[in-house]
């Protein structure tokens, strides 16, 4: 008898869990209470935007496809679309430029694999020794990431995972520049980790991978969609779900879960008549606020690891889209506005977006002819406006505050008369009670690793599909839901005793060149002796130090 699955949540994790399972031949069915399959990833058609033709494509915030994922885009290799050879992975498209830009000017960094040592010196001395930045710190920071690459499995998950970024690389004793374009920069601005608080054990593990897209000519070290999300990714991949026989159910709210205390029992369900359904396995694909609201005393005494969730942070990321009638591509990639008080990133979209997918002149009035998609990390922040954070402002000043904070970075490149549109991630809601997020982010602080479950929970019909799941990836992001979702898979095979194949899963890859140091590391860690990268750092600063005295 063919065992059935009852999938909780429809976004990357959920959607993921479904297609490995249905490709297996189980039953499964999927329960998502928003209209619209995808989760963050998804877009969304803007309100009242359609004039004459389509309406304009909203987002949550920009898809970004570094190098290191596998999981996720695996998977996309599987979903059909139009005549692909891999389906919808071929819809994605490598940027050729990062441009890290600062109120004083900018930087544009390839994005491709530098060809030549002297293309390589510019790349490095460009990431890490900025005009801004004193060349005897960055120094210091390439030291930080050496002691990182050469440190052992063991130290990073004991030592480490409990070792704030900031502390990490000593971004309280370095200049200024330092800490905004070092300890700040990339980090919480593409996966907004806010460092003086978020494990070193992620941020170094995710900073290698991000370099080693650079330094690898195989990989892409950044992609992202040649159309809007659902049009070229989530739509195709629910249509080959509904294929394979997966019961889908948007616009179905997930009420209770029941448990009687040693299994799952049912689900509560809400799709405008409220009924309880039953499965032989339940996937939990929902995220981290709603694991917490579904929470009971019997679920956190079957299984007491659930009980970390709750301990778990989260952090705003949130986007709005500008919809210009001029294309304003701004770089050939992703821009970082490295100083912006909001911690901003974009994406000048509609270059590379193939028409065929989907033509941005059938959108509205024909009118638009650029998409500038923005995502602010910082919402804590004043902004320079209104001297207020992002999450304290109506969505009009949200709106003006971005516009001004990109513009004092690119300059005339940005015309206010040609915005002929705007949106706000609605996630982003204002009620009488202030401005809340209905959909914030997982963020990996030190020493958060204890409280997040594995995908195979202790009750032996649940798994979780979701981004704080433990995985290889280790960041809150559609990689990592990916990869939970495929664990959760594998449980779900072994519990079953089904005789089918179980899902790949790949470890990340760092330079074989470290690995005699990580074994010496390793022993020197067993017998609690530190990393010898350690005791340079008080050296580091002393000669800091000095040498700051000593200027006039």
């Amino acid at each position: 008898m063919t065992a059935t699955v009852a999938i909780l949540g429809g976004g990357i994790g959920g959607l993921s869990a479904a297609h490995e399972l249905a490709e297996r031949g189980f039953d499964v069915a999927v329960y998502e209470q928003r209209d619209r399959f995808g989760g963050k990833a998804r877009s969304v058609p803007v309100p009242d935007s359609g004039g004459d033709g389509r309406p304009l494509p909203g987002e949550h915030g920009f898809r970004f496809f570094p190098g290191f994922y596998r999981h996720v885009t695996d998977t996309m290799a599987r979903i059909p679309y139009a005549d692909n050879d891999r389906g919808v992975a071929d819809n994605l498209v490598s940027t050729s430029q990062m441009l890290l830009a600062s109120g004083d000017g900018g930087v544009t960094l390839p994005t491709e694999t530098p060809g030549s040592v002297r293309a390589w010196r510019e790349l490095l001395t460009s990431m890490f020794a900025r005009d801004q930045v004193p060349g005897e710190e960055s120094n210091f920071f390439v030291d930080r990431m050496l002691t990182f690459l050469s440190s052992s499995a063991t130290r990073r998950e004991s030592e480490y995972e409990h070792t704030p970024w900031w502390e990490f690389i000593d971004a309280e004793h370095r200049s200024r520049a330092f800490r905004q374009y070092i300890g700040y920069g990339i980090t919480q601005s593409l996966v907004a980790m806010r460092p003086q608080v978020s494990s070193t054990r992620t941020i170094g593990r995710i900073y290698v991978q991000m370099l080693r897209g650079l330094f690898d000519p195989s990989i892409d070290a950044d992609a992202l969609l040649n159309g809007p999300t659902n049009e070229v990714w989530i739509d195709p991949w629910v249509d080959y779900l509904d294929s394979l026989g997966a019961d889908l159910h948007p616009g179905t709210e997930v009420r209770r879960v029941h448990c009687d205390g040693r299994r799952v029992t049912g689900v509560t369900i809400d799709d405008g008549r409220e009924r309880e359904i039953a499965a032989d396995y339940y996937v939990a694909a929902v995220p981290v606020e709603g694991l917490c609201h579904l929470l009971t005393d019997d679920l956190r005494r079957a299984a007491p690891s659930l009980r970390g969730v709750e301990r778990l942070d989260t952090a705003w990321m949130n986007g709005l889209q500008f919809y210009l009638t001029e294309d304003v591509p701004t770089a050939a990639g992703h821009v970082v506005y490295y100083d912006s008080p909001w911690a901003l990133t974009s994406i000048s979209q509609r270059q590379f977006w193939d028409d065929d997918a989907f033509d941005l002149t059938e959108c509205a009035d024909g009118e638009v002819a650029g998409v500038l998609s923005v995502i602010v990390s910082d919402w804590e922040s004043p902004g320079v406006v209104y001297d207020k954070p992002a999450r304290e402002c109506t969505p009009e000043e949200i709106r003006a505050e971005v516009w001004i904070q990109m513009k004092r970075h690119l300059g005339d490149e940005l015309r206010a008369e040609a915005v002929a549109d705007w949106f706000l991630d609605p996630a982003i809601e204002h009620t009488d009670d202030g401005v809340v997020n209905r959909e914030p982010l997982l963020i990996n602080t030190a020493g958060s690793l204890r409280h997040r479950p594995d995908a195979a929970t202790e009750i032996p019909n649940l798994t979780l599909a979701a981004d704080y799941v433990r995985t290889e990836t280790d960041l809150a992001c559609m990689e990592s839901a990916n990869e939970a979702a495929r664990r959760a898979t594998n449980a779900i095979i072994e519990r079953s005793g089904a005789d089918v194949p179980t899902c790949d899963l790949w470890e990340f890859r760092e330079p074989a060149v470290f690995e005699p140091l990580k074994r010496l590391d390793a022993v020197r860690h067993r017998f609690g002796r530190p990393h010898p990268g350690e005791m340079s750092k008080p050296l580091w600063r002393t000669a800091l130090n000095a040498r700051s005295a000593l200027r006039f």
